[in-house]
């Protein structure tokens, strides 16, 4: 851990973690001097979050060039810090944007897993077990979903049923997608009735395509979900649009 008073830059940038927030907030609360730094560097994030994304910035020069003036040795360790810590948060961030995305873009699938054994000593035999251990999470949010609406394009025969759910946030949004050719990748796009556009979310699709009824895999002929959620209320929103990332007008569902 820094010292505390070398802190009070990477609290004012938001990088702190929850316990370290904690006590630097119980010590800010008797220092007049990190007070005081404080509101001078109220402000100064973009500039600082940008020198800390820049090779070589962590020198004591650097602290003549602030117009909040603090000490040059205090600048160093800062930019240095926030340098460490936007690196680790960009990781963490990586990962879980990584395992969220495989999580809801998916097609539909099962975990298995099996248990068994063999013959043992006596002659005695076991059998084997199987056990359903998840499912995907997109498909249960669109099964209990009772708002649904469907369309299917005459020019790609794409068909797109969406299930909306309204939450104090906007909608969350929950797809059901058909006879949908690859590789590509898309986008869904909520159309307010303002004429303001939110991308909902997007996806890739694998050449074999997803909800193909004449596919050659059994995963190429299940149809794919896909989870967002847009800031507009189900009753602000006008329409929906299936995109490829080319421009391409997939389908179109009126809400």
């Amino acid at each position: 851990m820094p010292n505390e008073h070398e802190t009070v830059g990477a609290y004012a940038l938001g990088i702190l973690d929850d316990a370290e927030a904690t006590a630097f907030e119980a010590h800010l609360a008797t220092c007049e001097w990190c007070a005081q730094q404080l509101d001078e560097l109220a402000g100064m994030e973009p500039m600082l979050a940008a020198l800390a994304d820049l090779p070589g910035t962590g020198t004591p020069a650097l602290g003549e060039s602030l117009s909040a003036k603090p000490s040059p040795r205090v600048v160093e360790k800062l930019v240095d810090e926030v340098a460490e810590r936007r690196a680790r948060k960009r990781r963490r961030n990586f990962y879980m944007v990584a395992a969220a995305g495989a999580l809801i873009v998916s097609g539909p699938f099962v975990a298995v897993a099996a248990s068994g054994g063999g013959d043992e000593g006596g002659g005695g035999s076991g059998s084997g077990t199987k056990q359903t251990l998840a499912a995907n999470p997109a498909k249960v949010a669109f099964d209990k979903s009772s708002d649904k609406i469907m369309a299917t394009d005459p020019g790609t025969q794409v068909t797109a049923t969406v299930a909306l759910e309204e939450k104090l946030w906007g909608t969350e949004v929950v797809t059901e997608l058909k006879n949908v050719k690859g590789p590509q990748k898309c986008s869904l796009i909520a159309v307010g009735k303002n004429g303001e556009r939110e991308t909902v979310t997007s996806w890739s699709v694998p050449g074999e395509g997803y909800g193909l009824p004449d596919a050659k895999s059994e995963k190429a002929r299940q149809p794919l979900y896909v989870q967002g959620g847009a800031a507009f209320q189900p009753n602000e929103i006008d329409h929906f649009q299936f995109m490829t990332f080319d421009g391409e007008l997939l389908v179109e569902v009126d809400a």
